[in-house]
């Protein structure tokens, strides 16, 4: 080896493997300065002393009109991304902690907020009745409907059947829930905060190892915990139940004329970031017992602007009961539904010109269904022939697929179990899905928050992959993977990194083709869209790979991406055949921005040792390790390609973002094993 080529490779590894540190001081730095361009007066949620004022007062604040709170709840996600991006840096120990806890106050807090002005609306429900626009209001991210039973005629309902048609979402209420006063809530969060929890459950760290301190010494300094706010105690232990607990108290029914059930109101609403549900002691409690690890369901390289490599859980599928999801193999898409039924509050009455209206302080109410050996009874029930005990049948619900994920597959259904935290598959029956319509229809034995599930891994292994150039400092790594093929554009220049996405495939991904976005922004985009190309520490456990010595394979990925501004690079059939310790590609050189052509292609061996250049092509009829006439042996993939290169070739520098955007590719999808 040349002492000027050693000199060369020592320097490029140098430059890529040190932007790392300087990146997360970056990404600080600009969160920082879009804050302060925005001129909002936002919190800062890495000042502990701001983040907290702004819960206590937002917790305080007796707003419930659903307008106030959809815009607070929009400020509210923006600092939940950036808490996440925040834990992403991989803090010290204590502040990450800090920083979750924090977070799961804010998702509490959401919550708490939308059950308050979900009882406001309900309280008027008469006043907003109206059954042919359903009074719907469309956003971005949070889409709430309302649906209350008004009016019921016992004598001639039967099971209830409503569908809340500008936003695909449906249900059907059984007979004994058709003439009971109720009201049903789906509420859709285009984000999921309930999958990190079975992850940090799953995880199980010690305290003393994390070098934490004591629980006091941890608590939020000066935040006054959700469940000290007024009358948000308990709000979390509404959600995401079943509601089988309730007391077995009476049921009203409102007089009135021939059974007309109301569309009381629907408010949709979507904006960007994330919430949460789950009552704040339960969450720290979880916090304790797991330690200061989120994860952020990306795999990448352990450099760039938040892509640090998440440490992905344990597999622990042996551990669990029966019918529990696995996270590493199945991914939740399109967010969580939220379906509850409560119970109405009591509606105004018009008496002598008074307009009169029984107030109550019991809060938003869960209605327990199933009703076991519970006799429901009131106005309405009692002229029932059939009084005695009711059996509790399912409840039926109806989605049609998000416009933003893709289903690679037919989705699977999960529901959220609150005392476990994790995604479960029992409880749910008669599943069907219409792939013409995208919807699927299924029933639960209650009511339950669930989600939607695709296999993580039904894109891989890959069926063939090429990374080429496009010009200096920009390239294209075309992925043909199972069931769908992807195109990534790098592009780096002096002060910036972006990649962008292309696909044949529209349905699904149209809110992300063509968007030049960050590496790490581009994993997290496909990877909630459906389009999981990625691989982690435990994939091999769930696609049958091509293992290689990943000593060879990483330093094979680095050397690919110090020369992909000058070289294409593809794969090779025969990569299966020459055992654990060699790799097999195809590359040529290539500086036009045009498609390779097939005659341009040869084969490498590469090897820990020696590399060299192949006699056979891609076509031949078998393997052979034979050398090509004029070739010789090198000691470095690298320096085998810069011997052969042409002068403009050689002119080309890559530029150390470039660089390391492609290395993090590269090792986030592992061609040269998931093929």
């Amino acid at each position: 080896m040349k002492k000027s080529d050693h000199c060369l490779l020592s320097w490029k590894r140098t430059r890529l493997q040190s932007p790392s540190g300087d990146k997360k001081t970056d990404s600080r730095a600009k969160a920082k300065w879009d804050r302060y361009m925005r001129c909002d007066g936002s919190p800062d949620p890495s000042v502990q002393q701001e983040i907290n004022t702004f819960i206590n007062l937002w917790c305080e604040d007796p707003e419930v009109q659903i307008k106030p709170i959809l815009k607070e709840c929009a400020l509210a996600l923006r600092l939940l991304e950036e808490l996440e991006g925040m834990l992403r840096d991989q803090p010290e120990p204590a502040d990450a902690l800090r920083y979750q806890e924090t977070l799961l106050s804010i998702q509490t807090l959401i919550q708490s907020k939308l059950d308050h002005s979900t009882e406001e609306i309900l309280k008027w429900a008469n006043a907003h009745s109206d059954i042919e626009t359903g009074n719907m209001q469309t956003d971005d991210i949070i889409t709430l409907c309302l649906w209350a039973n008004l009016n019921k005629n016992p004598r001639h309902v039967t099971d209830v059947w409503f569908q809340f048609e500008e936003v695909g979402l449906g249900f059907e209420l059984p007979k004994q829930l058709a003439v009971s006063d109720v009201a049903v809530r789906i509420l859709h969060t285009h984000y999921d905060h309930l999958s990190h929890l079975a992850n940090l459950k799953s995880q199980n760290p010690s305290r003393m190892s994390l070098g934490l301190g004591t629980r006091e010494e941890l608590l939020l300094e000066g935040a006054t915990p959700v469940g000290e706010c007024g009358e948000m105690e308990g709000d979390g232990d509404r959600r995401g139940s079943t509601q089988q607990g309730g007391a077995e108290e009476e049921v009203q029914s409102v007089r009135g004329s021939e059974g007309r059930k109301s569309a009381v109101s629907v408010i949709s609403m979507k904006e960007e970031g994330r919430s949460g549900q789950k009552q704040l002691e339960d969450a720290q409690q979880k916090l304790e017992e797991n330690g200061s690890q989120i994860d952020t369901m990306l795999e990448g390289d352990d450099s760039g602007e938040g892509d640090s490599t998440p440490t992905p859980m344990d597999p622990v599928i042996d551990s669990y009961e029966g019918q529990v999801v696995d996270l590493q193999q199945y991914t939740p898409l399109g967010g969580v539904f939220y379906c509850d039924v409560f119970r109405l509050p009591p509606q105004s009455q018009q008496l002598n010109g008074w307009e009169m209206r029984e107030l109550l302080d019991t809060g938003l109410q869960p209605f327990p269904y199933p009703t076991e050996q519970t006799q429901i009874q009131g106005s309405a029930s009692m002229k029932l022939e059939d009084s005695g005990v009711l059996t509790s049948p399912p409840v039926g619900v109806t989605v049609t697929l998000p416009d933003s994920v893709l289903f690679l597959e037919d989705p699977q259904v999960a529901r959220w179990d609150p005392e476990g935290q994790h995604w479960k598959t029992d409880c749910i029956s008669e599943t069907s899905y219409d792939q013409a319509e995208r919807k699927i229809s299924f029933k639960m034995d209650s009511f339950y928050a669930f989600t939607l599930l695709q296999d993580s891994y039904a894109n891989m292994p890959f069926q063939s992959w090429e990374l080429r150039p496009l010009g200096q400092d920009s390239a294209l790594l075309t992925i043909t993977a199972a069931l769908t093929e992807v195109s990534i554009t790098i592009k780096a220049r002096t002060r910036y990194l972006k990649c962008m996405l292309q696909s044949d495939q529209e349905r699904g991904l149209n809110h992300i083709l063509g968007q030049w976005m960050s590496p790490s922004g581009l994993q997290k985009a496909m990877v909630s869209a459906g389009v999981n190309i990625f691989v982690n520490q435990y994939s091999d456990k769930y696609v049958s790979v091509n293992a290689k010595d990943p000593l060879i394979e990483h330093a094979v990925y680095e050397q690919m991406a110090l020369l992909s501004s000058a070289f294409a690079f593809s794969w090779s059939q025969w990569n299966t055949q020459c055992g654990h310790e060699r790799l097999v590609l195809q590359v040529c050189e290539h500086l036009d921005p045009v498609p390779v052509r097939e005659d341009s292609w040869c084969v490498y061996l590469l090897g820990a040792r020696r590399s060299q250049r192949l006699r056979i092509k891609e076509h031949s009829e078998a393997f052979s390790p034979e050398l090509d006439p004029g070739s010789e042996f090198h000691s470095t993939f690298l320096h085998m390609l810069r011997d052969g290169m042409s002068p403009a070739g050689q002119e080309r520098r890559s530029h150390h973002l470039f660089v390391d955007a492609v290395h993090r590719l590269l090792r986030a999808t592992r061609p040269l094993t998931y093929s």
